[in-house]
């Protein structure tokens, strides 16, 4: 990592006086001098005032932005007390979806919102114009099946123009919208929306990776049973044109759904700024995944700031991420019609058939702003690829990373082998606030290894675990103020007994995000990872709790702990098992094992390595310590062993040589 303190990199890029001239941030930077007659000049001037005024600052992001409302705000922010009890332009009436397709009744009407690539080579486009059709259509149909506002509408679809539509359309009536990527299986999804009783799921019948057609209409027919408030399932053919939906006991087809639904004009429902607008789910580390309710405006406001801002997106861009619709960059990724850019949307693996489809990509719609994961971007190095050799990539102004931390050697790859001249910004935030603590800024320059600046309006900080803050030393990723995209509430959490634990139980009234971070000489951050159990290879964030609820369906597991190791430039999972006394670890079970949890959560859970242990260390109170068994896998000291039942048991993860090789 980067030695702080004892040696200044030199920028790997820095933006010219006349690129910072032509930015939305320098715009942005000009405009609050005329408000508030005042002479900042460069970015952390900026975000200095941001944080000491965050009244007038998150005023200006309304009013620079223009939001669409019919009925103005009284106060911008109202709390005494607790940070949570915070509430923000009070009075206010507008809606989510009316901002995101403003562009659709403008002059640029004619311009392409959405271009969709599928991996079974389905291209498609829709104009602002036809996608406001689509949406109105959609919004007749839920009309019609008794939608109303506070309803839950559910999509367990691929990344696709109708999983765009199906959320604008939600929104637009004040209904809530969730997603669940459909390669999570049954218990996955129902972990989730089981919880929030949705009234209507919309499907697609398969989806493409790795060039194999994978079914959804299975799990879908499961869920359907399952889940008792669901009245209608709508299935989008994809994999197949006219697909059989007998099995579906309320299903229709989508084209039947809108068919004869043209030429109307959506009643955008007015709603409070706090109006609930996404669940999103945590990772489900401890149990179930909590239900994350984001607020329609907090939302609206944070992404115009992060995407027109911190990312310079322009209205003439096109903008990709490569996501699924189970991933918060799904949703903050399709906030980009509200600046009036086009959405590349793409299904399928990003290195099929070969590693040039991203590239290829790029160059064929000429993308602006291309985010991505770090390990896509380790996974292109280690391929041998040199894009700039084999692609054109002129069009390409912005590279975005985040899932986990950037290796500094993937910013030389990036400046050496892609392209040396665009903005790449490695960002970091979460699910929980929807957006970012710590991002890029167009006014800044980039550093190797660094994440260039904190957000606007975020007055983050790195605290020791006493909560002393620190200026150039490793610690807790917090943030010291009341921003809108934080959570509203969690499902069913009357007295926000969860939502008070999740974030605020470590420092009073402190945002603690559970990020493992430090500050660097030039005002950049570097994070190191997470600071909790969560499970991370290949920037996928994993909940240990859903392994475990898997493995131990078999009658051979007792109990299981799962935890990260530390391999070739990522993470691994390694799988411990507890057996039962007359039960030997075979080939057998452990195909059995790993079939359990492909089958009900994602590939991606599947573990690199399982191992036999004869015990696993507990607390006193009965619960697993993952934290510790990680620290032993990887000759770390383990503190706290007082507070274990049995710490005898830890060494039973010592010095194992099964995790010396692949």
């Amino acid at each position: 990592m980067i030695p702080i303190g004892e040696q200044m990199w030199e920028p790997m890029w820095r933006p010219s006086e006349d690129k910072k001239r032509q930015t939305n941030m320098w715009r942005f930077m000009g405009y609050v001098n005329t408000q508030y007659e005042l002479s900042l000049n460069d970015y952390h001037a900026l975000h200095q005032w941001s944080v000491a005024n965050i009244v007038n600052f998150w005023q200006s992001i309304w009013e620079f932005f223009e939001v669409e409302h019919t009925v103005s705000y009284a106060d911008v922010l109202t709390h005494s007390g607790h940070i949570t009890d915070a509430q923000w332009f009070t009075g206010a009436r507008f809606n989510f979806a009316e901002n995101l397709l403003r562009y659709c009744t403008s002059e640029n009407a004619d311009n392409t919102a959405i271009v969709f690539h599928g991996e079974d080579k389905i291209k498609r486009r829709l104009s602002f114009a036809e996608l406001y059709q689509h949406v109105a259509a959609v919004v007749q149909a839920l009309k019609s099946l008794g939608i109303k506002s506070g309803d839950r509408v559910v999509g367990f679809m691929p990344n696709m123009p109708e999983s765009v539509i199906a959320m604008l359309a939600t929104t637009s009536i004040g209904a809530i919208w969730s997603s669940c990527s459909p390669d999570f299986g049954f218990q996955g999804v129902m972990d989730r929306f089981g919880q929030i009783k949705p009234k209507v799921i919309f499907t697609a019948d398969g989806y493409y990776f790795k060039g194999k057609v994978i079914d959804s209409l299975g799990t879908v027919q499961s869920l359907e049973q399952s889940i008792k408030s669901i009245c209608s399932v709508i299935v989008v053919p994809y994999v197949k044109e006219n697909p059989a939906i007998d099995s579906l006991q309320n299903g229709v087809l989508y084209p039947e759904l809108i068919k004869r639904r043209s030429n109307i004009l959506i009643e955008f429902k007015q709603l409070p700024f706090d109006h609930p607008l996404y669940i999103m789910y945590s990772s489900g580390t401890t149990g179930v995944p909590k239900c994350i309710v984001h607020g329609a405006g907090g939302t609206l406001l944070q992404h115009l700031k992060e995407l027109s801002l911190h990312t310079d997106l322009q209205a003439d861009d096109k903008l990709f991420y490569y996501t699924t619709c189970g991933w918060m960059m799904w949703n903050w990724m399709v906030s980009g019609l509200a600046v009036g850019a086009t959405l590349v949307l793409y299904d399928g693996s990003p290195l099929y058939p070969d590693q040039n489809a991203m590239l290829d990509l790029i160059d064929d719609e000429q993308i602006n702003v291309f985010g991505t994961s770090a390990k896509y971007i380790s996974a292109l190095e280690k391929s041998g690829a040199i894009p700039r050799h084999t692609h054109n990539l002129v069009s390409l102004k912005a590279i975005l990373s985040t899932g986990s931390p950037l290796a500094p050697e993937s910013f030389d790859y990036v400046y050496h082998d892609i392209k040396s001249d665009l903005q790449l910004s490695s960002i970091s935030g979460g699910t929980d606030i929807i957006s970012c603590f710590a991002l890029g800024s167009p006014l800044l320059p980039v550093y190797k290894g660094e994440l260039q600046c904190a957000g606007l309006g975020m007055d983050i900080a790195i605290y020791d675990e006493a909560g002393t803050e620190l200026s150039n030393e490793k610690g807790e990723l917090v943030c010291k103020n009341v921003f809108p995209s934080m959570p509203i509430y969690f499902w069913h959490d009357e007295n926000k007994n969860k939502y008070l634990a999740a974030y605020f139980e470590r420092f009073k009234n402190v945002w603690a995000h559970g990020d493992y971070g430090q500050f660097t000489a030039h005002g950049g951050l570097i994070i190191y990872g997470r600071s909790d159990a969560v499970l991370n290879p290949g920037g996928v964030r994993i909940g240990t709790a859903e392994i475990y609820r898997q493995v131990e369906k078999l009658t051979e597991i007792l109990e299981s702990i799962a935890i990260a190791q530390e391999w070739k430039e990522d993470v691994r999972i390694i799988l411990f098992v507890k057996l039962r006394e007359d039960i030997t670890l075979n080939n057998s079970l452990e195909n059995e094992i790993r079939h359990v949890i492909r089958s009900n959560t994602t590939p991606r859970h599947v573990p690199a390595k399982i191992i036999a242990v004869k015990d696993i260390p507990r607390t006193i109170s009965g619960k697993i310590v993952e934290l510790a068994v990680r620290n032993v896998i990887h000759h770390r000291a383990v503190i706290n062993t007082d507070a274990m039942a049995n710490p005898e048991a830890l060494d039973y993860f010592r010095d194992l040589i099964e995790l010396e090789s692949e």
